[in-house]
């Protein structure tokens, strides 16, 4: 046991501790008594991710590698609690999660992992036979499926994130330039059959606002410039926790969640932005690094496609925070308070970790 223990990368691990450790800093820095239960929460569920994550380097991932039918079940689990989560209560306007008594459960943060052990198994076996575009076709309804499922929910964060990793995926396999062309033609076109057929108004406000969110200031633009207020008021070295007036007086929605950055930012200033953005780089180059000492392809897809993940979320999510990008009510990885999307994230650092010890 001590032996496995010394092959982990407990370098990574000191990162993903101290990217928690800033968004449970900021929760708590909030100051009300709703943030105090948010804290006690977050931190459990990170005790929990956490000891998960150091559980399953222990679980030898070439179980995924080599048996079909245990990605299959996943797959299809996973398929069905999005179904069913269709028919749970609206939560903040969408149907996105099952309430387990005090918690709220999210199947997609989970499903975003299972996809990507399954893309993993599918491109390790064919990444020779890329420039056949049946393998598009097939891997694209793969992800297709629970990518229009979380559209009717309504969420269209994690519907991009999915799409993110499949194109990443395909790209890093081989992908030819003209199916790629191809490609995004018929991703514009599902686009526009969306935006027409699925996408609810209050989400097709979003898209539209963010160009100019003055034309609202009072309705689909309010969160956008109250997250630059945040932002802004922060300056170089915060306002510190107690003294915040966007966050603490609740001028900025969804504090520890959509916009724990701008939280964060009017907290800490660009010192604590700079420090965040540092230890999401060290993430990305540990994760990458672990690529590089990867023993067979699918170890080696598992592992970009996690980092693919975790990027695409923290591009988008601090973008719309800053109000380049629309709001898609995406949460920050490891930062932003959930149970779901923290411990999901430990559990696909956790199979990273058993790729590591046994390269």
């Amino acid at each position: 046991m001590y032996a496995h223990l010394r092959k982990l990368d407990w370098f990574l691990a000191m990162i993903v501790l101290l990217l928690s450790g800033v968004g449970l800093l900021t929760i708590y820095g909030i100051g009300s008594a709703e943030s105090l239960v948010f804290f006690k929460k977050q931190l459990l569920f990170l005790g929990i991710g956490f000891l998960s994550m150091i559980g399953l380097s222990f679980f030898d991932y070439r179980v995924f590698k080599n048996r079909s039918s245990v990605l299959i079940i996943f797959y299809l689990f996973s398929l069905l609690s999005l179904i069913f989560v269709l028919f749970s209560q609206e939560i903040r306007g969408a149907s996105s999660w099952f309430r387990l008594g005090p918690v709220n459960f999210g199947p997609i943060e989970f499903t975003k992992i299972v996809i990507l052990l399954f893309l993993a198994k599918y491109f390790s076996l064919r990444h020779i036979e890329m420039y056949n575009i049946r393998h598009l076709i097939v891997s694209g309804f793969y992800v297709g499926l629970p990518v229009l499922i979380v559209i009717f929910q309504p969420d269209l964060g994690s519907a991009l994130v999915l799409i993110s990793i499949w194109l990443g995926l395909i790209m890093v396999a081989g992908i030819k330039m003209r199916h790629l062309i191809i490609l995004v033609l018929i991703m514009s076109l599902l686009f526009t059959a969306s935006w027409f057929g699925f996408l609810k108004d209050y989400q097709k406000q979003r898209l539209l606002t963010f160009l100019n969110p003055q034309e609202d200031p009072y309705g689909g633009g309010y969160h956008m410039i109250q997250s630059l207020i945040a932002i802004g008021s922060g300056g170089i070295f915060g306002q510190g926790s107690d003294s915040s007036s966007q966050a603490g007086l609740k001028f900025l929605p969804e504090q520890h969640t959509d916009f724990v950055f701008a939280t964060m930012a009017e907290q800490r200033g660009l010192v604590g932005v700079l420090f965040l953005l540092m230890l999401f780089t060290l993430l990305f180059w540990r994760i990458i690094r672990i690529t590089l000492t990867c023993s067979n392809n699918f170890s080696r897809l598992f592992a970009i496609g996690l980092a693919i993940m975790l990027f695409s979320q923290v591009i988008i999510n601090i973008g719309m925070n800053m109000a380049v990008m629309p709001i898609t009510g995406l949460t920050l990885p490891l930062v932003s308070y959930g149970g779901s999307s923290l411990v999901s994230i430990f559990l696909g650092l956790g199979i990273l970790q058993s790729i590591k010890v046994r390269s």
